[in-house]
């Protein structure tokens, strides 16, 4: 005889998490309440629970979700640009695209969700310094790329110049939260680009 089978769940789960991840992004993780994520996704704190278990777990699954959908232009820029001038310059300007349309204008959902917890958070606060250190790994991969490429001097810096741009991508999101122009973001992204040989 087969095994019962569980009540379905009266909600798309999927799009459930999305929801979520636009609350996160807009209100960062600690400042959304279970609240404003059930009422957001539309369903009530029984469901939210035996389907994601925790607030941090869903937190978790949005973050994926994000880096999938939402956040996954920045990396698919840096790797497809043609040379490194042309890689960080595309992946920066995808930056400020993408701060500038988050809900709110709240930035990047990795930079800005948290940057300061409560103790009990400590975790969560180290999983998101890894995902932002693993971007820094990624540019600087691009940029050894680059150096292979002949694009860069063999004297470069590839480290200190992976961790000037790490830190530009982030202050972007930083400053377009804080309501900086996009023409000025803009000319941030050139003026760092300008360190790049033409």
């Amino acid at each position: 005889m087969a095994a019962a089978r569980g009540r379905p769940r009266s909600f798309d789960r999927d799009r459930a998490l999305a929801q979520a991840m636009e609350v996160f992004w807009a209100k960062g993780y600690e400042g959304a309440q279970v609240s404003d994520l059930t009422a957001a996704m539309g369903i009530n704190p029984p469901s939210f629970y035996a389907a994601f278990e925790s607030k941090e777990a869903l937190f978790r699954e949005a973050v994926e979700l994000y880096k999938k959908t939402a956040g996954a232009g920045t990396l698919r820029a840096l790797e497809d640009g043609r040379t490194v001038r042309e890689a960080i310059r595309t992946m920066l300007m995808t930056s400020v695209d993408i701060a500038l349309s988050a809900p709110g204008k709240a930035g990047c959902l990795l930079v800005v969700s948290i940057l300061q917890s409560a103790t009990e958070n400590d975790g969560l606060q180290e999983h998101m310094e890894d995902i932002r250190r693993s971007t820094v790994r990624a540019i600087r991969r691009r940029l050894e790329r680059g150096l292979n490429d002949g694009d860069l001097a063999a004297t470069t810096d590839v480290r200190g110049l992976a961790t000037f741009f790490g830190t530009v991508i982030h202050g972007l999101s930083l400053q377009a939260r804080d309501g900086t122009p996009r023409r000025d973001l803009q000319r941030a992204v050139e003026a760092a680009v300008s360190v790049l040989p033409p």
